[in-house]
């Protein structure tokens, strides 16, 4: 029986992977909604190929153009319209593929729902991860990472219970700046830092990667996901990334993950788990290399990770603060607002202003991610003034 799908960011990089996942396997899967944000033209593509039941879009305007073009789709619109596309939707399966805080809203009322949720919107996780597994608990949805760590250690840890676990390691490539001596780093160009050497993202996680933001917000994540203390999710750097993240186990057992450099493996092991399908990726030729090689992450090359620690330890409302604060930096520097060098001053100087809190919902959490929001704005004028 064919499954209904879902896809929330059908038009960014993780949302196009899984719309050629879903090519592949016509007979399993079906694509019952599709959500973008501004690329409309591209969103209307999607839909003469996959025919969905509804849409969901930013502006009103492009809700209407899609409504004239498409007579007897179903079209939503504004902040909430990834939400009611989920509500109204019969899709058992929610690709979660919105970039940032933007995708909380929706995902959290997937889980809500008791959907499977294939999850690539790690920023959910680290804003509401707390209310996030406890709504899982309460409706037995299925929490799928979509990041490629995550699934690394998702297949490390099936049949095993994480009690056994003394360490995760999350790999990291170390961004596109890793060889770019340290005294250069400030100064970094924009095309410099986005020009990853081994995946295709979209920008503002390529920037996360340079400042390893990301592995920060992906420690939270695993934290949240696997229940595993923060002090035992380690990070180590693997430029060939082939080995997706690996497990150590108390008896001296590690067990990896490798796959080829490409999304579709995950997005498709978490729209088919728990069976295995043909066709998402090339296999390795391990006898051809690369030779896999790790390293330690330096902390004063990549400040944002220890940031991210730190941070993730205080209270729930510094995380909230630390994703908001990069949100809007990385935002800064992609605009040409600030230097590279500036991000982690902001994101610091939003955290050592942020008090400890716990959020009872999502009303609250909304209000601490603006208030971060608002307090990295000044910070970034400033920044950017002293340019």
């Amino acid at each position: 029986m064919s499954t209904g799908v879902v896809l929330l960011g059908s038009t960014g990089s993780v949302g196009e992977t899984a719309l050629k996942v879903l090519r592949l396997h016509p007979d399993a899967f079906h694509v019952v909604g599709l959500a973008a944000w501004r690329r409309v033209e591209r969103l209307a593509e999607q839909v003469r190929e996959f025919r969905p039941r509804a849409v969901s879009v930013g502006r009103a305007e492009d809700a209407r153009r899609l409504r004239e073009a498409f007579p007897g789709l179903e079209v939503h619109s504004g902040p909430d319209g990834a939400v009611r596309l989920v509500e109204h939707s019969e899709g058992h399966t929610v690709v979660a593929a919105i970039v940032g805080s933007r995708g909380l809203a929706s995902t959290y009322r997937a889980v809500q729902l008791g959907r499977r949720v294939a999850l690539a919107n790690k920023e959910a996780l680290v804003m509401a991860g707390r209310l996030m597994m406890e709504a899982a608990h309460r409706s037995g949805a299925e929490l799928l990472p979509v990041d490629s760590e995550h699934c690394a250690v998702f297949q490390c840890l099936k049949a095993e219970s994480p009690r056994h676990v003394r360490r995760i390691l999350l790999t990291a490539s170390g961004g596109a700046l890793r060889d770019l001596p340290r005294e250069a780093l400030p100064e970094a160009r924009l095309e410099q830092v986005l020009a990853h050497p081994t995946w295709r993202m979209g920008r503002k996680i390529t920037v996360d990667s340079a400042t390893m933001m990301n592995k920060g917000l992906e420690v939270i994540e695993a934290h949240h996901l696997f229940g595993v203390p923060l002090g035992r999710i380690s990070v180590v750097i693997h430029p060939q990334s082939l080995v997706h993240s690996m497990v150590e186990y108390e008896d001296g057992s590690v067990l990896a993950q490798l796959a080829a450099t490409d999304m579709a493996l995950p997005v498709q092991y978490a729209l088919t788990y728990p069976a295995r399908l043909p066709g998402a990726i090339p296999f390795l030729d391990l006898a051809a290399g690369p030779a896999l090689t790790f390293s330690e992450p330096d902390p004063l090359r990549y400040p944002c990770l220890g940031l991210a620690r730190e941070a993730a330890a205080r209270s729930e409302g510094h995380a909230i603060a630390l994703n908001a604060a990069n949100e809007v930096a990385v935002q800064a520097f992609l605009d040409g607002r600030i230097r590279f060098g500036a991000l982690p001053g902001v994101i610091r100087g939003v955290l050592e202003r942020t008090p400890d809190a716990t959020p009872s919902g999502l009303e609250e959490i909304y209000g601490a991610d603006d208030s971060a929001r608002r307090r990295a704005e000044a910070l970034v004028a400033r920044a950017g003034g002293a340019a």
